[in-house]
Parts: C-alpha cells; sequence; structure tokens
C-alpha cells in the first residue's frame, strides 16, 4: 500500500480510536498518547495483517493491547515503589467526580475496563460480535454472555446500586 493511501486509511480511524482511548485512560493527554503508540505500531506491524477489511478492529486491538500492557507496567511500577516505600497518594477522588456520580457517563466508568471496552465497541463504534471476539481472540458466544453481563452491570450502576466483590463458588 503506498504511503498516502495507508496515511489516508489510518486517519479515517483516529475520531474512533481517540473516543476510545479516552474512555479507557479517562484522560485526553494519555489517550492522545496511546493513540499514537498504537499508530506507531501500527505502521510497523503493517505487513502483519491478514486481512485489508478488517483495519478498524485491527487498530482497536492495537489500543487496547496497548492500554493493557501500559496499565501492567504501571502496577509493577507502583509495586517497587511502595515496596521501596516511595508510593505516594496520587488516586485521591477528586470533587469533580463525586459531583457528577449520578449520571449514567459515571456508571459507565465505573464499570471494569473490560466490560466497558466491549459496550464501547459494540454500543459506541458499531462493531459486529465477530469483529469484537476477533480483537479479543475469543468465540463468540464468550463476547456474546460478557457484553450481557456489561449491560447488567451498566443498568445496576445506573440504578445506584454498589457494585460488590465478584465472588466465585468454588467445588
Amino acid at each position: 500500500m503506498p504511503a498516502h493511501e495507508l496515511d489516508t486509511a489510518l486517519r479515517e480511524q483516529l475520531p474512533s480510536l481517540r473516543r476510545f482511548a479516552r474512555w479507557l485512560t479517562r484522560d485526553p493527554h494519555a489517550a492522545d498518547d496511546l493513540v499514537q503508540a498504537a499508530l506507531e505500531r501500527a505502521i510497523t506491524r503493517w505487513h502483519s495483517r491478514h486481512d485489508d477489511q478488517a483495519l478498524r478492529p485491527w487498530l482497536f486491538a492495537i489500543v487496547y493491547r496497548q492500554f493493557l500492557d501500559a496499565q501492567r507496567r504501571s502496577q509493577r511500577y507502583a509495586g517497587l515503589l511502595s515496596r521501596l516505600g516511595l508510593a505516594g497518594n496520587e488516586h485521591q477522588p477528586s470533587a469533580e467526580r463525586e459531583f457528577v456520580a449520578r449520571s449514567a457517563l459515571e456508571a459507565m466508568q465505573r464499570l471494569p475496563v473490560e466490560q466497558r471496552s466491549l459496550l464501547l465497541w459494540v454500543s459506541v463504534e458499531g462493531l459486529s460480535y465477530q469483529d469484537v471476539a476477533d480483537i479479543l481472540e475469543v468465540p463468540i458466544g464468550t463476547v456474546m454472555s460478557r457484553l450481557s453481563r456489561a449491560r447488567q452491570a451498566l443498568r445496576r450502576l445506573s440504578e445506584g446500586e454498589t457494585p460488590g466483590p465478584a465472588l466465585r463458588l468454588l467445588k
């Protein structure tokens, strides 16, 4: 693919990628950094794409995996700081977040990343269940059941229920 076609194809996806990254990071600057890193990875791995029609899901998968990798690095770094006794108190809730807690937007933000991503991909970005299954590398039935649970969780949060810890019974 010529450079100008590659540039055009990526530019068409930028608004969706930025919107998705903002939902993941909850920070416009971090979202822009995430999209930039994902686009750099996409360009360097352009030759490894299998399907020209699946550009959008492929880019979403890169953004999502870049986000998860950054989260893991951040957790490792925070663990290292806490072991060294250098951890600060950066995770204070903001007064603004407390004030707007009633809205559906806040309810969506309180969902786990996995559920929020599913809802965004299917409901906002209009990806098919199969596209999402390809992104997550899981069967389509798994996507459908996870999406159902995400919608139920969003409904509960919108109605004001406080989520409890998810417990599993083991035999």
